[in-house]
């Protein structure tokens, strides 16, 4: 028949671009939503997944009636059993104990097997999903580990299929492309496709707030990570394909603002996108607000709400969860900055000599101070550090603080909640405050319980 497709996986691709008529609309920019949520297993992996399937098979890899085996959280997961599916593979996919109930659901309905393991290890423990998922392959007969993590054909996937598409739909006319950050390959493929036709394209990353690429990017250091209940985007070791200097720039969203927006998409424009999507178009309105000049901004939406009904649409999770903006709950971090009060946020710069930083700690009773090179944080220097720097025998009061400066604090915005800060500050000295990515305060762990203690009297 004239039009049909031989199987499902020749429908992948072709996804459309939206402009978005309510959410962002106060912006001076004009943003774009490339919906990539309508792809066959509902997600933007469906690209990725078809070409690495392909190269295993041209390579001998994967033998008829194989195993093909990954770590997911979900969406690589589906899109690699729906592969299976269509090519008589078996899959069996490794998650973390955090994803949606509708996500396993979707594994299962494809015929793959669903192994869970914790998502509160380390990622070189034995249990934890890459961990597992290798051992699985290694010890299963004609088995393929995808690690997705760890192969170049990712981004050659999005370069020459996502890439190629946005150009040819947008005829060039776009200023920036805005896409979450987990394995790094969409970004990275964008990023080559794009730059090498237009270098003045901006690819601007989108991370969790717990995760460690944002901290990464303007740091240059590996800050410890925290828990999030976005998925699909966020990590906590670096992928090896992902290389964060290609990006513009890296922005920050925390849960609350990534499920609120995801909402909106769907209720204000129809777009049934799912919370990676959600975060990756407030994170786009966070850079717009702090970006002059671009004017046509697209957001890839890389997955779609069906995964996510029994969270971000639920009504009775979102509260529970201190999401929905009618919970009372303990407040925000807006609300502790507020009661806290006092003087704006005291900071040095990475050049600034030891004993000044001494003395400007000492004028204003602090115990830590955050360090900048230019406008981005380096991390914080605290008493011990000082004190461990000054009994070492080789220090110099005149020397630059910036080898001093420790790397152990969590990034959060004003809006975050109050519970998640808790959980945020168990393993951190601090938490830098930022909004549209300027440092507006820190939160340390005596703030966090004087706030606790005034509201609790």
């Amino acid at each position: 028949m004239q039009g049909a497709v031989d199987t499902i996986l020749d429908a992948v691709g072709r996804t459309p671009i939206v402009r978005l008529g309510k959410v962002g609309a106060e912006l001076e920019a004009t943003l774009y939503a490339k919906c990539e949520f309508l792809s066959p297993s509902g997600s933007t992996k469906d690209r990725m997944a078809r070409r690495l399937i392909d190269d295993a098979e041209a390579a001998g890899a994967l033998p008829p009636g194989g195993t093909i085996v990954e770590a997911t959280t979900g969406n690589t997961g589906a899109a690699l059993a729906l592969v299976a599916a269509v090519r008589g593979y078996r899959c069996v996919c490794v998650v973390p104990d955090k994803i949606s109930s509708e996500k396993i659901a979707a594994l299962r309905a494809y015929g793959a097997r669903v192994v869970i393991a914790p998502s509160a290890v380390d990622p070189d423990d034995a249990r934890s999903g890459r961990s597992v998922a290798r051992q699985i392959a290694e010890d299963t007969p004609d088995a393929y580990f995808v690690d997705q993590y760890e192969r170049d054909a990712v981004r050659e996937a999005y370069a020459g299929s996502l890439g190629e598409e946005l150009w040819e739909q947008t005829g060039g006319e776009l200023d920036a492309v805005v896409v979450g950050l987990g394995s790094g390959g969409t970004a990275m493929g964008l990023a080559d496709s794009l730059k090498a036709r237009r270098p003045d394209v901006a690819v601007i990353g989108v991370d969790p707030a717990g995760s460690l690429f944002r901290d990464l990017a303007e740091s240059g250091k590996v800050t410890p990570p925290s828990a999030y209940l976005l998925e699909g985007i966020g990590a906590d070791f670096v992928p090896r394909i992902l290389d964060l200097s290609k990006l513009d720039a890296v922005v920050s969203v925390d849960d609350g603002e990534a499920f609120r927006t995801t909402r909106d998409l769907v209720r204000l424009e129809g777009l049934f996108a799912g919370g990676s999507s959600g975060a990756a178009v407030a994170g786009a309105m966070q850079w717009a607000r702090a970006t002059a000049g671009a004017k046509h901004i697209v957001v890839v939406l890389p997955d779609s709400a069906g995964h996510y009904l029994s969270k971000i649409f639920n009504d009775e999770w979102m509260r529970e969860n201190g999401f929905l903006p009618d919970e009372e709950g303990l407040g925000t971090v807006r609300d502790l900055m507020l009661l806290k009060g006092g003087e704006g946020v005291i900071t040095a710069k990475a050049t600034d000599r030891v004993r000044d930083v001494i003395a400007r700690m000492k004028a204003h009773g602090i115990s830590q101070l955050p360090v900048l090179r230019g406008e981005a944080i380096l991390g914080a220097v605290a008493e011990v550090d000082l004190l461990r720097y000054l009994v070492s025998g080789e220090s110099s009061l005149d020397g630059a603080v910036e080898p001093l400066v420790e790397s152990e604090y969590q990034t959060v915005t004003p809006a975050t909640r109050i519970e998640t800060l808790k959980a945020t500050m168990a393993d951190a000295r601090m938490a830098v405050v930022l909004e549209d990515g300027r440092l507006v305060g820190i939160v340390t762990k005596i703030d966090l319980i004087d706030y606790l203690s005034r509201r609790a009297s």
